[in-house]
Formats: C-alpha cells, sequence, structure tokens
C-alpha cells in the first residue's frame, strides 16, 4: 500500500523547483514507488568544494530535498510539511559522477514526520546519511 496521499506527477515536481536552489544545483527528483521517493544531484563544478570534493552542503540541500518533497507527498491535502531539523554524517568523499538519494519515512505522526534520507555514489556507496524531521501544519487560507 502506498504511503503518498497526493497525486505523483514527476513533471510537475521537478517543473516547481524551476528558479530555485534545486535547479541551481541541479536536484532532481527521478522516481517513486509506494514506500520511498529518489533523486539525484551531479558533482561537478556546481556542488564541489575547493579540494574538489563533494561539498557536504549540497548533499544536505539534496537530502532536505528530498525528505521534504516526501513529507509533502505523504501529508493529506490542505497540510504542508516545513523543515523542523535535519542531520547528516558524511560518510565518505566523492569527486565527480552523480549521487543518487532515497528518501524514507522513519515515523509519520499527526504533527510531525521524520525521514530517513540515504545517499549513494554511483558504485552503489553510501556516502551520507541524513535524517529530517518536519512539522505538519495546515495551510494558511489565502
Amino acid at each position: 500500500m502506498s504511503l503518498w496521499q497526493r497525486p505523483i506527477d514527476l513533471q510537475a515536481i521537478n517543473a516547481a523547483h524551476d528558479n530555485t536552489l534545486m535547479e541551481t544545483l541541479g536536484i532532481e527528483i527521478t522516481h517513486v514507488t509506494d514506500s520511498a521517493l529518489y533523486g539525484t544531484l551531479p558533482v561537478d563544478g556546481r556542488t564541489r568544494q575547493p579540494q574538489g570534493l563533494l561539498h557536504g552542503g549540497a548533499s544536505v540541500a539534496l537530502a532536505e530535498t528530498l525528505g521534504s518533497v516526501a513529507a509533502n507527498l505523504a501529508t493529506p491535502p490542505g497540510w504542508v510539511a516545513v523543515g523542523m531539523e535535519i542531520s547528516a554524517s558524511h560518510l565518505r568523499p566523492v569527486r565527480h559522477g552523480q549521487i543518487l538519494g532515497c528518501a524514507r519515512p522513519l515515523h509519520r505522526g499527526r504533527s510531525t514526520q521524520v525521514w530517513d534520507i540515504q545517499l549513494e555514489d554511483e558504485a552503489g556507496t553510501v556516502i551520507c546519511v541524513c535524517r529530517l524531521t518536519v512539522l505538519l501544519k495546515e495551510k494558511n487560507p489565502v
């Protein structure tokens, strides 16, 4: 059974990221299963630090993007998920290629959600693990 409470349209999700940090860094939501959301980040001049390694902040930006998109898709219509806290453990360096991230829920409550986001290099080696906590709140009427 799927955990998503909203329609999944990858083209619309990625289009909503136009003119944002996600577009600037090249983050793309690539696919969704019944229990997880996946996306990618290129390791290139936009995302490397001066020593030529993937910047930890770029990894966290990918993780927060995946967790936030997933949380909002898993939240009832009329509600929005907003980030409260994120933590990251950087396990291995990456110099080139593409990073694949996967967001899975650890907890889905009435007022908070906690998401586990795992980032891997192209060889499937885990390079970073993150945990994102979001607050669920009703959308303000316009």
